[in-house]
C-alpha cells in the first residue's frame, strides 16, 4: 500500500502492518488549502504495470480518473478484481466507464461492510 507518511498517524501504520499490509510510504506536502498530499499515484501505476506478472487480480481502491488507464490496462489483461470506490457521486465518469461492471461504490455497502453492536436482549425463562 502506498501512502503519504505522517507522524501523527504512527499507529494507523503499526495497525496496517500487524494486518499483513506492506507499506510503501511516500513524503507528504501541503497542497494549496493545506491539506496533506502524498502523490502516490504514479507510484502505484508503475508498480501495477511492472509487477503484473506477479499478482492474480488487482483491487483499486480510489475514485480518481487519474487511474482510469490503469484500470483499462489491467481490465484488458483481465487482471481487474475490482474496483472499490469510496462514493459514488464523487466517482470520476471515465473510470465508471472504465472499469465497466467490476466497480462497486462503498457508500452502498455500508450495509454489509458496517459493524453493528449486537444489543443485549434480556433472558426470558423457559
Amino acid at each position: 500500500m502506498f501512502i503519504g507518511f505522517v507522524a501523527l498517524n504512527q499507529s494507523l501504520y503499526d495497525s496496517l502492518q500487524e494486518a499483513g499490509f506492506i507499506l510503501k510510504f511516500k513524503p507528504t506536502i501541503p497542497d494549496a488549502d493545506g491539506e496533506i498530499k502524498g502523490n502516490i499515484d504514479a507510484d502505484l501505476v508503475l508498480l501495477a504495470a511492472r509487477e503484473v506478472t506477479e499478482y492474480d487480480k488487482a483491487v483499486i481502491v480510489s475514485s480518481d480518473g487519474d487511474f482510469y488507464s490503469l484500470v483499462q490496462y489491467l481490465y484488458e489483461d483481465r487482471k481487474l478484481e475490482i474496483v472499490l470506490s469510496p462514493d459514488i457521486k464523487n466517482c470520476s465518469s471515465l473510470l465508471k466507464q472504465t472499469a465497466r461492471e467490476k466497480i462497486w461504490f462503498m457508500n452502498e455497502l455500508r450495509g454489509k461492510l458496517e459493524y453493528k453492536k449486537e444489543k443485549h436482549r434480556p433472558r426470558t425463562e423457559p
